[in-house]
């Protein structure tokens, strides 16, 4: 099995075989904690070999620098089938992600695992807005 996409971006969606995204990214500008991000998603490509067909359990975690999660992690199954001419075949995953809740900034890590073994980690960093500069002074 590789790993051929696995990203944060601000949308995805998966249709016929074929993963859209939009807006990928991995950093955050907030002037103050906590900082809460309505709305991103998670997506994931995966592509197995023939001798991988069969179900596979797909994990995927939130958590800070700490290794506390950020939220509950996020499971879901696949059902990996060939057809008699497929070498290969691939998964998309979307995995959409709801009013994040950061309380600190600093570096946070997306952990993907597949059928229990690590596979992909992508890293969030969620960073303090520089302080705007300060007026220009009146012309003289």
């Amino acid at each position: 099995m590789r790993t051929e996409i696995f990203i944060l971006c601000d949308a995805a969606t998966e249709q016929q075989g074929k993963l859209n995204l939009l807006g990928t990214f991995d950093t955050l500008y907030a002037r103050e904690v906590p900082v809460v991000h309505p709305a991103c998603a998670v997506a994931i490509r995966l592509r197995f070999s023939r001798i991988e067909e069969g179900n596979h359990k797909v994990k995927v975690t939130f958590a800070d620098a700490d290794g506390k999660l950020v939220m509950p992690p996020m499971n879901a199954s696949l059902a990996v089938r060939f057809r008699p001419e497929d070498t290969t075949v691939t998964a998309n995953l979307v995995l959409n992600l709801l009013q994040l809740r950061f309380e600190r900034f600093g570096e946070y890590t997306i952990d993907l695992a597949v059928s229990g073994r690590q596979e992909g980690s992508i890293p969030l960093y969620v960073r303090q807005m520089p302080a705007p500069p300060p007026p220009a002074p009146p012309p003289a």
